[in-house]
Parts: C-alpha cells; sequence; structure tokens
C-alpha cells in the first residue's frame, strides 16, 4: 500500500476552512479504509492458510484431504507405507498335531500311469505327505442352568428355611463366558447394542434385549473399576509416558477423551475439561518423569525438562511453512532437512549402528543448525516462520529429551495410535449418554489396549474379572508383575 504524507500544517493553515474541513473528512475515511483493509487482508490470509492445509501440514487425518491431493513422498530416509526391507512377513503355521482333532488321510488307490494297485503304507522311495490343514467351528452350544433353591418346612417349629444362594451365581441371566462375549462385541468391536443382540441371536440362538446389555455393560464396568484405579497408580509411577487427547461427547455436553500411555499398560479418561489440571490428576502430583506429547498448553506446567515434544507435529509445522510460498518456505525446506538428518541418526541407533554417545555428538550437529535457522527466523523472519520459531526455542530442551533420556521415543506416535479406536467408537455411537457410560468406555479401553500391549487375552481377561466380583475374589491385575 502507498503511503500519503500528511500535508504540512503551514499549508493546511493558508487553506480555507471549508477546504480544511473537507480534508479531515478525507483523511478520516483513508484511515477508516486503511483499517478495513488490513483486517480484511488478514482474514484473506486466514482463509488461505485453512484452504491450503492437509495431513501433511496440518493435525487434519489423511481421509480429509480433498480429491486429488497429492501423497507426499517420503523423504530420503523415510520409510514407505507397506512392509519394510528385511521384514519377515507373518505367515500362518501349522498347527501342532496335539491340536489337530481330527485327521483324514488320502491315499491314492492305484498309479496313474499303469493303473497297479498302491500300498496304504509309505515304502522308503515315497515322498513325504503333503499337510493341509483345514480350521472350522462345531455348532455352537449353549449351557443353560437352571439353579432350584428349595425351601422345607420344619416338622418341628414350622419354621421354613430356604437354601443359600450358591456363591458365584449371577443374580442375572447371564454367566461370565457370555457376559464377557457381549462386552467384547461392544467395547471391542464397537457393535451397538442391537448390533451384538442380533449377533449372539445369530450365533448361539440367545435372545438378549438391548437393555439388558447395557445393564450388563455397567455390571462389568463396576468389576473392571480396581482393575483400572490399579493401572492409573502405575502409570503414575512410570518413568516415561505418552499423553494425548481427542474430542467426546456425554450426552449434549462437550468432553474429551485423553489418554496415557507406558510401555505395558495405557489408561484413558473422559472429562469435561481439556485444561492442564486433567493431565496434572491424570498424571499425580509427585509425578517426576518424562511427558512426550505435542505442544499443546495443557502440557506447559510440567516443565521443558520434563517433556519431549513431537517430531511427528514438527514435521508437519514445517512443511506448513512450505507450503506459505517463498517467504517461509525456504525455512521450512532447511527445517525438513534437518528433520530428516535426525530421524535417519535415530533410525541408526534404533538399529544398533550407533551407540547413545554418537547419537548424542552427531543430533548435536543437527541441533545446532536447527537453532541457528529458528533464532534468524524469529528475529526477521516472516509472521509465520517467526511465530513457530519463537515457540520452539521456547521449548527448546523438549526437543531433545530423546536424545539423552533412555525410553523416550521422539514422536508421539503411541498415544495418537491408543486414540484411534476410540476415535472410531465416537463416529459409531456419537459419544455417550452419562456418565455411567463414559466410564464403560474408559475402562473397556483401559483394559483392551493394555492387554494387547502384552499379548494377553482380552477374552480371558474379561472372564476372570467378571467372575472374581461374583465370587468377591482379587481381581485379575493388568501390571504383569502382579501375575508373575
Amino acid at each position: 500500500m502507498v503511503e500519503v504524507p500528511p500535508l504540512p500544517e503551514e499549508v493546511r493553515a493558508q487553506l480555507p476552512p471549508v477546504v480544511t474541513a473537507y480534508l479531515t473528512a478525507l483523511e478520516a475515511a483513508v484511515q477508516t479504509l486503511t483499517q478495513a483493509n488490513f483486517l480484511l487482508t488478514a482474514r484473506v490470509a486466514e482463509l488461505d492458510e485453512r484452504l491450503g492445509q492437509n495431513s501433511s501440514n496440518s493435525s487434519r487425518p489423511p481421509s480429509s484431504d480433498p480429491p486429488g491431493t497429492r501423497p507426499s513422498s517420503p523423504a530420503p530416509g523415510q520409510r514407505r507405507p507397506g512392509g519394510q526391507p528385511g521384514h519377515q512377513g507373518a505367515f500362518r503355521v501349522r498347527v501342532p498335531a496335539a491340536q489337530v482333532t481330527h485327521t483324514a488321510r488320502h491315499v491314492p488307490p492305484t498309479c496313474d500311469r499303469c493303473g497297479t494297485a498302491l500300498p496304504e503304507v509309505a515304502g522308503a522311495d515315497d515322498p513325504p505327505d503333503q499337510h493341509h490343514q483345514v480350521v472350522d467351528v462345531l455348532p455352537m452350544q449353549v449351557q443353560v442352568t437352571e439353579h432350584q433353591v428349595a425351601a422345607r418346612t420344619c416338622a418341628t417349629c414350622g419354621q421354613v428355611t430356604r437354601a443359600a444362594w450358591p456363591a458365584g451365581v449371577p443374580r442375572g441371566v447371564v454367566g461370565p463366558q457370555l457376559a464377557a462375549t457381549i462386552v467384547v462385541l461392544t467395547g471391542r468391536f464397537r457393535l451397538s447394542k442391537r448390533e451384538a443382540a442380533a449377533c449372539l441371536a445369530d450365533l448361539f440362538g440367545v435372545e438378549l434385549a438391548v437393555g439388558t446389555i447395557s445393564a450388563l455393560e455397567q455390571q462389568v464396568s463396576t468389576a473392571l473399576a480396581p482393575v483400572v484405579a490399579e493401572a492409573r497408580a502405575a502409570v503414575q509411577a512410570a518413568p516415561v509416558v505418552n499423553m494425548d487427547e481427542t474430542g467426546w461427547r456425554q450426552g449434549r455436553t462437550r468432553a474429551w477423551l485423553w489418554t496415557v500411555v507406558t510401555a505395558l499398560v495405557t489408561v484413558f479418561h473422559i472429562d469435561p475439561s481439556r485444561g492442564g489440571q486433567v493431565a496434572r490428576r491424570l498424571l499425580g502430583g509427585e509425578w517426576t518423569g518424562i511427558v512426550g506429547s505435542d505442544r499443546f498448553a495443557a502440557y506447559r506446567w510440567l516443565g521443558v525438562e520434563r517433556r519431549q515434544v513431537c517430531w511427528a507435529h514438527l514435521k508437519r509445522d514445517f512443511q506448513k511453512l512450505v507450503d506459505w510460498g517463498p517467504g517461509p518456505g525456504a525455512v521450512g525446506g532447511r527445517l525438513l532437512a534437518c528433520h530428516a538428518q535426525v530421524f535417519e541418526l535415530w533410525q541408526r541407533f534404533r538399529g544398533g549402528e550407533l551407540d547413545r554417545a554418537a547419537l548424542t555428538m552427531a543430533v548435536a550437529r543437527v541441533a545446532a543448525e536447527v537453532h541457528a535457522i529458528l533464532t534468524a527466523a524469529a528475529e526477521r523472519g516472516h509472521p509465520v516462520a517467526q511465530s513457530l520459531s519463537r515457540e520452539l526455542l521456547a521449548v527448546w530442551p523438549a526437543l531433545w529429551t530423546f536424545v539423552v533420556v533412555e525410553g523416550v521415543e521422539p514422536t508421539n506416535n503411541v498415544a495418537e495410535q491408543a486414540l484411534r479406536p476410540a476415535v472410531l467408537w465416537r463416529k459409531g455411537s456419537f459419544g455417550t449418554h452419562s456418565a455411567g457410560g463414559s466410564r464403560y468406555v474408559e475402562r473397556m479401553l483401559t483394559v483392551r489396549a493394555s492387554c494387547r500391549a502384552q499379548e494377553r487375552s482380552l477374552f480371558g481377561f474379561l472372564v476372570a474379572a467378571i467372575t472374581a466380583a461374583q465370587l468377591g475374589q482379587p481381581h485379575p491385575s493388568l501390571l504383569p508383575t502382579a501375575n508373575t
């Protein structure tokens, strides 16, 4: 915009009053238009930025990319989708003979060439048998146990005495195995209650009302409450965790689903707040470990010495600078090159090519270059690059915790991956209707993720937890050390 110099006061003083008033009005109108133009320009820049957002330069998922968006090509040293070099693959393993329930032998009766009868027993020159195993399920059976609680009248005093209710027999109509099956359908495979009821009817011939399934979920949720409480206490004692949160709905109210991930235990929590006080409660007041996360404000209370900022988010931020254009694009391109170097060094360390000392020395050189780029951009760069640079310099030590602390990863991928099943649950159910429903979701997600991390049977764990609750016995534990 061209700036017009103000009219000198000595010239203005020589003008007629009418002209002076007219000029004053024009100057006020120009000032108003200038402010409006500034606001409009800022708004257009904001809309352009939003229009240019995709999964490569923002937190949007790839499914939100518009048609025709080209997937970003991996930089040198980065992994491509699919199986990686050296990956052994997954192949079906032959079931051991002890687990084979039926064997069918097929012996050729005659020779294909001359028709001579062939013996049943293999000879010394015969090749080995070919083995082909077919797995199937038998017709499913449902066990219905009728408990007949008798009463007897005393012939001496006339007192009627009824037998005590057997220990472990549920007051409802659903036993532990069927209860575990139902919550696996609704809590693991995210079937609606109506679909779960239909599945039970089709597979087992069991007819249950939707209300019965809903009540059963709450019973299982109660049985899992001490299990999850123990897991939360273990998370608060972990040296390293990763955290993330995503939107949720409880009834008509906006809520947030939080997750805290450790190596073997993952905890979920639904809360109406996204503030830092929720993270404080989840980690406990005595937290002294390291938290891997994004740069969301809820984690700032931790201090940079106890954080690891996610480098996957940084890559999207750097790509965003590139997509802005020539100004911030040059800064973004240099930072992306440094990002590729960091991950190349990390992969070499993970592969055993570098030890911790060599990794520290190599990353230090890259870190010096990143610091120089950010410092220059923070002082005299494009406003977008300037803002990002100042933000990263403010958390500078948290960018490099993974280099010196064992067990810390440079990305927050494990927490984001833990949230994916929860996001699918939310999309299918639109959240929960009550606090009780939220507790069921929290506890099922916690048990599911923890069992998967430990390669334990979710169904088996649920049966054990339900049975223990019915018998009044100690609950099973999600902590591996507690089960040894």
